[in-house]
């Protein structure tokens, strides 16, 4: 488990090793995983501005609720980051391999956390978490 682990974080410091392992893919279909690897490294940025919006800006809502929800979104945003290099370097594997495209439930679990941090925010400021 731990090889395994290090593997895996090797190829993230070093991805060019990544061409030691089967054949080279059709590039459309890098080019496909390195968008969505992009895609998901803007996610992780918005959810960071999110954070950092919620803190500086919602200076209404109780230092508690304020703190919490900016936390959560930025540890959402960490979390994502590191998902989209290991999901990039995965799915680049499994191409290289001709294996099937890995699944994930990143998304939804992504989804859900946004959805929650919504209704914090929501539920704060609707039942009275403004201003104290």
């Amino acid at each position: 488990m731990i090889h395994r682990l290090l593997a895996t974080l090797g190829l993230w410091c070093a991805p060019q090793r990544l061409r030691a392992e089967g054949t080279t893919p059709d590039y459309r279909f890098s080019l496909a995983n390195e968008r969505t690897f992009l895609a998901w490294i803007r996610t992780s940025l918005a959810l960071v501005a999110g954070g950092i919006a919620v803190d500086q800006f919602l200076t209404g809502l109780s230092a508690t609720a304020r703190t919490t929800i900016a936390v959560v979104l930025l540890a959402g945003a960490a979390l994502c980051a590191f998902r989209a290099v290991n999901h990039w370097v995965r799915c680049e594997r499994a191409m290289r391999r001709g294996e099937d495209l890995p699944v994930s439930r990143f998304p939804v679990l992504l989804a859900v956390a946004t959805a929650v941090a919504a209704l914090l925010v929501i539920g704060t400021v609707v039942l009275g978490g403004v201003g104290q």
